[in-house]
Protein backbone atom coordinates (compact mmCIF):
# COMPACT_ATOMS: atom_id res chain seq x y z
CA UNK A 1 0.00 0.00 0.00
CA UNK A 2 1.35 3.43 -0.95
CA UNK A 3 2.06 5.60 2.07
CA UNK A 4 0.62 8.57 0.18
CA UNK A 5 -2.80 7.00 0.81
CA UNK A 6 -2.25 6.94 4.58
CA UNK A 7 -3.13 9.63 7.10
CA UNK A 8 -1.88 9.26 10.66
CA UNK A 9 -3.71 11.25 13.31
CA UNK A 10 -1.50 11.69 16.38
CA UNK A 11 -3.66 12.65 19.34
CA UNK A 12 -1.77 14.86 21.77
CA UNK A 13 -4.43 17.16 23.18
CA UNK A 14 -4.64 15.55 26.63
CA UNK A 15 -3.56 17.22 29.85
CA UNK A 16 -1.71 14.17 31.20
CA UNK A 17 -3.03 14.82 34.72
CA UNK A 18 -2.08 11.32 35.94
CA UNK A 19 1.54 11.93 34.96
CA UNK A 20 1.95 14.52 37.70
CA UNK A 21 4.35 16.87 35.88
CA UNK A 22 4.16 20.62 35.41
CA UNK A 23 3.28 20.11 31.75
CA UNK A 24 1.48 17.42 29.74
CA UNK A 25 3.63 14.31 29.34
CA UNK A 26 3.90 14.66 25.57
CA UNK A 27 5.98 17.81 26.12
CA UNK A 28 8.20 16.36 28.86
CA UNK A 29 11.86 15.69 28.16
CA UNK A 30 12.81 12.49 26.38
CA UNK A 31 16.36 12.35 25.07
CA UNK A 32 16.85 16.10 25.33
CA UNK A 33 13.68 17.15 23.56
CA UNK A 34 9.88 16.81 23.98
CA UNK A 35 8.58 13.23 23.88
CA UNK A 36 6.11 14.19 21.15
CA UNK A 37 8.96 14.77 18.70
CA UNK A 38 10.00 11.14 18.97
CA UNK A 39 6.38 10.06 18.43
CA UNK A 40 6.19 12.09 15.21
CA UNK A 41 9.65 11.04 14.06
CA UNK A 42 8.91 7.32 14.49
CA UNK A 43 5.70 7.62 12.45
CA UNK A 44 7.67 9.33 9.69
CA UNK A 45 10.29 6.58 9.73
CA UNK A 46 7.72 3.77 9.74
CA UNK A 47 5.59 5.24 6.94
CA UNK A 48 7.59 7.69 4.82
CA UNK A 49 5.30 9.96 2.83
CA UNK A 50 2.24 9.43 5.01
CA UNK A 51 0.27 12.52 5.93
CA UNK A 52 0.42 13.33 9.64
CA UNK A 53 -2.20 15.38 11.45
CA UNK A 54 -1.17 16.42 14.95
CA UNK A 55 -4.00 17.19 17.37
CA UNK A 56 -3.01 19.58 20.16
CA UNK A 57 -4.82 21.53 22.84
CA UNK A 58 -5.33 25.10 21.69
CA UNK A 59 -3.43 26.46 24.70
CA UNK A 60 -0.31 24.46 23.75
CA UNK A 61 -0.06 25.18 20.01
CA UNK A 62 2.11 28.28 20.43
CA UNK A 63 4.39 26.55 22.94
CA UNK A 64 4.77 23.54 20.63
CA UNK A 65 5.72 25.78 17.72
CA UNK A 66 8.34 27.44 19.91
CA UNK A 67 9.72 24.01 20.90
CA UNK A 68 9.97 23.09 17.22
CA UNK A 69 11.97 26.23 16.47
CA UNK A 70 14.24 25.58 19.46
CA UNK A 71 15.00 22.01 18.38
CA UNK A 72 14.94 22.58 14.61
CA UNK A 73 12.00 20.20 14.28
CA UNK A 74 9.55 20.25 11.38
CA UNK A 75 6.03 20.03 12.83
CA UNK A 76 3.24 18.23 10.99
CA UNK A 77 0.04 20.12 10.30
CA UNK A 78 -1.83 20.95 13.50
CA UNK A 79 -5.51 20.65 14.37
CA UNK A 80 -6.83 21.86 17.70
CA UNK A 81 -8.42 19.24 19.92
CA UNK A 82 -11.69 19.12 21.79
CA UNK A 83 -12.77 18.47 25.35
CA UNK A 84 -12.52 14.68 24.87
CA UNK A 85 -10.33 12.33 22.87
CA UNK A 86 -13.36 11.43 20.75
CA UNK A 87 -13.90 15.09 19.84
CA UNK A 88 -10.20 15.55 19.12
CA UNK A 89 -10.18 12.65 16.65
CA UNK A 90 -13.36 13.91 15.05
CA UNK A 91 -11.80 17.37 14.61
CA UNK A 92 -8.86 15.77 12.82
CA UNK A 93 -11.09 13.68 10.56
CA UNK A 94 -13.18 16.74 9.71
CA UNK A 95 -9.99 18.58 8.69
CA UNK A 96 -9.31 16.08 5.90
CA UNK A 97 -10.63 16.67 2.37
CA UNK A 98 -14.17 15.37 1.94
CA UNK A 99 -13.03 13.17 -0.96
CA UNK A 100 -10.06 11.66 0.90
CA UNK A 101 -9.89 7.92 0.27
CA UNK A 102 -7.36 5.65 1.89
CA UNK A 103 -6.36 4.60 5.38
CA UNK A 104 -6.66 6.61 8.56
CA UNK A 105 -4.53 5.56 11.49
CA UNK A 106 -5.12 7.01 14.96
CA UNK A 107 -2.17 7.04 17.33
CA UNK A 108 -1.52 8.15 20.91
CA UNK A 109 1.11 10.86 21.24
CA UNK A 110 2.32 9.16 24.42
CA UNK A 111 3.27 5.94 22.56
CA UNK A 112 6.45 7.19 20.90
CA UNK A 113 8.16 3.98 19.79
CA UNK A 114 6.17 2.82 16.77
CA UNK A 115 8.11 0.35 14.62
CA UNK A 116 7.80 -0.28 10.90
CA UNK A 117 6.84 -3.96 11.36
CA UNK A 118 3.80 -3.02 13.47
CA UNK A 119 2.75 -0.40 10.90
CA UNK A 120 3.13 -2.93 8.09
CA UNK A 121 1.01 -5.53 9.88
CA UNK A 122 -1.78 -3.01 10.34
CA UNK A 123 -1.68 -1.81 6.74
CA UNK A 124 -1.57 -5.37 5.39
CA UNK A 125 -4.79 -6.17 7.26
CA UNK A 126 -6.56 -3.16 5.73
CA UNK A 127 -5.14 -3.95 2.27
CA UNK A 128 -6.87 -7.34 2.23
CA UNK A 129 -10.25 -5.93 3.16
CA UNK A 130 -10.45 -5.40 6.93
CA UNK A 131 -12.48 -2.37 8.05
CA UNK A 132 -10.12 -1.92 10.99
CA UNK A 133 -6.99 -3.37 12.57
CA UNK A 134 -5.43 -2.88 15.99
CA UNK A 135 -2.12 -4.01 17.52
CA UNK A 136 -2.42 -6.16 20.63
CA UNK A 137 -0.31 -7.90 23.26
CA UNK A 138 -1.10 -11.12 25.06
CA UNK A 139 -1.91 -10.97 28.77
CA UNK A 140 1.05 -12.09 30.88
CA UNK A 141 -0.53 -11.73 34.32
CA UNK A 142 -3.37 -13.72 35.81
CA UNK A 143 -6.53 -11.62 35.81
CA UNK A 144 -9.74 -11.61 37.81
CA UNK A 145 -13.17 -10.08 37.23
CA UNK A 146 -14.77 -7.99 39.96
CA UNK A 147 -18.23 -9.10 41.05
CA UNK A 148 -20.94 -7.20 42.94
CA UNK A 149 -20.41 -7.03 46.68
CA UNK A 150 -16.61 -7.03 46.54
CA UNK A 151 -16.14 -10.63 45.37
CA UNK A 152 -14.12 -11.66 42.32
CA UNK A 153 -13.55 -14.64 40.07
CA UNK A 154 -10.67 -15.94 37.98
CA UNK A 155 -11.02 -15.67 34.21
CA UNK A 156 -9.12 -17.25 31.33
CA UNK A 157 -6.46 -14.72 30.37
CA UNK A 158 -6.12 -16.27 26.90
CA UNK A 159 -9.51 -14.72 26.07
CA UNK A 160 -8.16 -11.19 26.60
CA UNK A 161 -5.55 -8.97 24.96
CA UNK A 162 -4.05 -5.56 25.65
CA UNK A 163 -4.83 -2.94 23.03
CA UNK A 164 -2.24 -0.54 21.61
CA UNK A 165 -2.15 2.15 18.96
CA UNK A 166 -1.96 3.12 16.17
CA UNK A 167 -5.29 1.69 15.11
CA UNK A 168 -5.90 1.57 11.36
CA UNK A 169 -9.19 1.94 9.49
CA UNK A 170 -10.78 2.34 6.10
CA UNK A 171 -11.17 6.12 5.88
CA UNK A 172 -14.75 6.18 4.59
CA UNK A 173 -15.97 3.84 7.33
CA UNK A 174 -14.13 5.69 10.10
CA UNK A 175 -15.53 9.00 8.90
CA UNK A 176 -19.03 7.53 8.92
CA UNK A 177 -18.51 6.09 12.41
CA UNK A 178 -17.36 9.44 13.77
CA UNK A 179 -20.37 11.20 12.27
CA UNK A 180 -22.56 9.45 14.85
CA UNK A 181 -23.26 10.96 18.30
CA UNK A 182 -20.84 10.06 21.07
CA UNK A 183 -21.70 7.27 23.48
CA UNK A 184 -19.95 5.96 26.60
CA UNK A 185 -19.22 2.68 24.77
CA UNK A 186 -16.72 4.54 22.56
CA UNK A 187 -13.55 4.01 24.58
CA UNK A 188 -11.19 3.92 21.60
CA UNK A 189 -11.42 4.18 17.82
CA UNK A 190 -12.11 0.47 17.35
CA UNK A 191 -15.07 0.72 19.70
CA UNK A 192 -16.35 3.73 17.76
CA UNK A 193 -16.33 1.53 14.65
CA UNK A 194 -18.03 -1.33 16.47
CA UNK A 195 -20.72 0.95 17.85
CA UNK A 196 -21.36 2.14 14.28
CA UNK A 197 -21.94 -1.45 13.17
CA UNK A 198 -18.68 -2.17 11.35
CA UNK A 199 -17.78 -5.13 13.53
CA UNK A 200 -14.66 -6.02 15.45
CA UNK A 201 -11.23 -5.08 14.10
CA UNK A 202 -8.58 -7.55 12.97
CA UNK A 203 -6.01 -8.12 15.73
CA UNK A 204 -2.33 -7.99 14.76
CA UNK A 205 0.77 -8.48 16.87
CA UNK A 206 1.83 -5.38 18.76
CA UNK A 207 5.16 -4.55 20.38
CA UNK A 208 6.17 -4.30 24.04
CA UNK A 209 8.23 -1.24 23.14
CA UNK A 210 5.06 0.47 21.94
CA UNK A 211 4.10 1.23 25.53
CA UNK A 212 2.05 4.23 26.59
CA UNK A 213 3.62 6.68 28.99
CA UNK A 214 1.27 7.15 31.94
CA UNK A 215 3.50 7.66 34.98
CA UNK A 216 6.99 9.20 35.41
CA UNK A 217 8.50 5.73 35.89
CA UNK A 218 7.33 4.79 32.40
CA UNK A 219 9.90 7.21 30.98
CA UNK A 220 12.70 5.14 32.51
CA UNK A 221 11.32 1.96 30.95
CA UNK A 222 10.90 3.73 27.61
CA UNK A 223 14.56 4.76 27.63
CA UNK A 224 15.53 1.08 27.82
CA UNK A 225 13.51 0.33 24.68
CA UNK A 226 14.67 3.45 22.85
CA UNK A 227 17.68 2.72 20.66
Amino acid sequence: MKTENITVIIVGAGTGSRFGASRPKQYCDFGGRPLLMTSVERVREAMPGARIVLVLARDWVEAWNEMCVEHGFDSPEIVTGGATRWQSVRNAIDSLPADYSGVIMVHDAARPLLSQPVAERLLSAIAVGASGAVPVLEMADSIRRRLPGGASEAVDRSLFVRIQTPQAFDSAKLREAYSLPYSSAMTDDASVMETAGFGAPVLVAGDEALMKVTSPGDMDILRIYHK
